[in-house]
């Protein structure tokens, strides 16, 4: 199981104790192979220890400053695995720790109500911590967690032929500014209709009139649709400061990004004409030269300088049809 903090994996654990049967074979399936206290068919069972040198989970309660020098007294008498667990201060401590334990070969857990609480300890100092016992009451709120750590699976890119681009007058476009830095080669998929996404590049270039702002994708109409982590949709103009949205590269690998900002202004707009062997879809830009697709190898092509027969990145999903931005296998025609 693979979480994106710090590119490291970040383990479940499954409080057992006192979850529910159908909780645990969801586990199972979900892939969390180690349970506290008890396990299903085929799980690992992982037990308490109360030697610090002994084998098993060794849990340390942090009340105090102290009981953060007791965790790494605990890691030095030969524990390989201590679990965190916090009255009131979380944050701070954890940081503390991460930064203490590293290299020491021992692990560090902690315990998560959900997926949101679990995704923040994953985080803490950028690396997280190794792991999470996780004490879910329901299959929605285990499911929710391993969402939550788990990287999002790649999309598949295709190359398509730009048929068009047409100026086509005023609109309202939006900016969407994340609270991540973008990579060159990296944006969001957007488009028209949600059966054809356009790879629409960051601005992460620098230019003499205007200067990168590499958290920005400036990625079309209001009414466009935007890929969400997961492979659902969202218009351009429902979204807000802390809705989540997939950026992409060109390869097609994804990453999770909070948005700060959807900045909404009026400016001129082209519409962009494309065709791939999968299908055909466009997408409304502004028309600016910051405005960028991108090229089959990476690299960012301004929409002013986009001709017939140039080749830009798409990502077309195999269901076409959107209920509330969720893919369903339903006929839909958009133009």
């Amino acid at each position: 199981m693979t979480g994106e903090g710090g590119g490291k994996d970040k383990e479940i654990i499954l409080d057992a104790r006192e979850a529910p049967e159908e909780v645990l074979r969801a586990a199972r399936d979900l892939g969390i192979r180690r349970f506290l206290g008890r396990s299903p068919e085929g799980g690992e069972t992982v037990q308490i220890s109360e030697e610090p040198g002994g084998r098993g989970l060794h849990v340390v309660t942090i009340e105090s400053p102290e009981d953060v020098a007791r965790v790494v007294s605990v890691a030095d008498a030969g524990a390989r695995e201590i679990l965190v667990r916090s009255r009131d201060w979380r944050i701070i401590p954890l940081e503390n720790l991460i930064a203490q334990l590293q290299g020491r070969g021992v692990r560090l857990l902690a315990e998560a109500s959900g997926g949101a609480d679990a995704e923040l300890l994953s985080g803490v100092l950028e690396r997280g911590v190794d792991g999470i016992v996780l004490g879910a009451k329901g299959v929605d709120e285990l499911t929710a967690a391993v969402e939550a750590l788990s990287r999002p699976p790649p999309v598949s890119m295709s190359t398509a032929a730009v048929e068009s681009v047409e100026l086509v007058g005023m609109g309202d476009r939006v900016c969407v500014d994340t609270a991540s830095i973008l990579s060159a080669g990296e944006g969001a998929l957007v488009g028209n209709s949600a059966s054809f996404l356009f790879l629409v590049h960051g601005e992460t270039l620098e230019t003499g009139y205007v200067p990168a702002r590499p958290f920005r994708v400036n990625a079309g109409g209001v009414h466009a649709y935007i890929m969400l982590p997961g492979g659902r949709t969202k218009y351009l103009s429902e979204l807000s400061a802390g809705d989540r949205v997939a950026t992409v590269d060109w390869r097609g690998n994804v990453r999770r990004a909070i948005v700060g900002r959807a900045k909404i202004e009026r400016r001129p707009m082209a519409v962009v004409r494309a065709k791939s062997e999968s299908g055909s879809g466009s997408i409304l830009l502004q028309y600016a030269e910051t405005i960028r697709l991108v090229r089959p190898d990476g690299s960012p092509v301004s929409i002013v300088e986009l001709s017939p027969g140039d080749q830009v990145l798409v990502h077309v999903p195999r269901r076409a049809g959107r209920h509330f931005g969720m893919a369903v296998d339903e006929f839909v025609l958009e133009k």
